[in-house]
């Protein structure tokens, strides 16, 4: 499934905000009622069915009324935004989330190091001990996956942004169920902290 499921799936415990805001205007979101659409913004359609699909689903078991956004907006009108216009609002959609992914790969260089653990040069049994104490690492390089997700919130019939939150995970692992159920936890968190959604 490409780019969100080879690269964003993390382990749970790593998802962590790095920004995120509430629009002041907006009142406490009530969801009952209204149908949300989830979409994954990409240029290749391909890449959208699986995520949007699977984040859809957990929406559902959540409780909230949502599809996955291709189902109401196929790929080749994305861009055009007139024609989009209508999808949305002739299938019943009044909100939706907007994720898109950010990937960056970091070299970081890692120096060698020793470790002494007597003392050395007074006398040849010391420094004896000091040949045979010292433990020397060699220095590597490591290479991690830094993994940064947008998420907006929209009330399409508004046509208004009513929170925004970046994630950041660093190394993924692979199982995007759990992924997307942590990150969705903890969008919920971030969204009852700053009033928008009851506790």
């Amino acid at each position: 499934m490409a780019l969100l499921l080879a690269v964003v799936t993390v382990d749970a415990a790593s998802v962590k905000f790095q920004s995120t805001w509430r629009n002041p205007k907006a009142k406490v979101i009530d969801i009952s009622g209204k149908k949300l659409a989830a979409f994954v913004v990409t240029a290749d359609e391909s890449l959208r069915l699986g995520p949007e699909e699977t984040l859809a689903a957990d929406l559902r078991r959540r409780g909230i009324d949502c599809v996955a956004g291709y189902t109401v907006l196929p790929g080749e009108l994305a861009k055009d935004q007139a024609k989009a216009k209508e999808f949305p609002q002739k299938n019943g959609i009044t909100g939706a989330i907007l994720m898109r992914v950010l990937v960056e790969d970091q070299v970081r260089n890692v120096p060698p190091s020793v470790y002494y653990s007597t003392g050395y040069y007074p006398s040849f049994w010391g420094y004896w001990n000091y040949g045979w104490s010292a433990v020397y690492t060699p220095g590597y390089a490591r290479q991690d996956r830094i993994v940064s997700i947008e998420t907006l919130g929209y009330a399409i019939d508004e046509d208004e942004l009513l929170w925004a939150g970046t994630s950041q995970t660093r190394n993924p692992k692979d199982d995007v169920r759990k992924f997307v159920r942590q990150l969705l936890d903890e969008i919920g968190k971030e969204m009852r902290k700053s009033g928008l959604v009851r506790e």
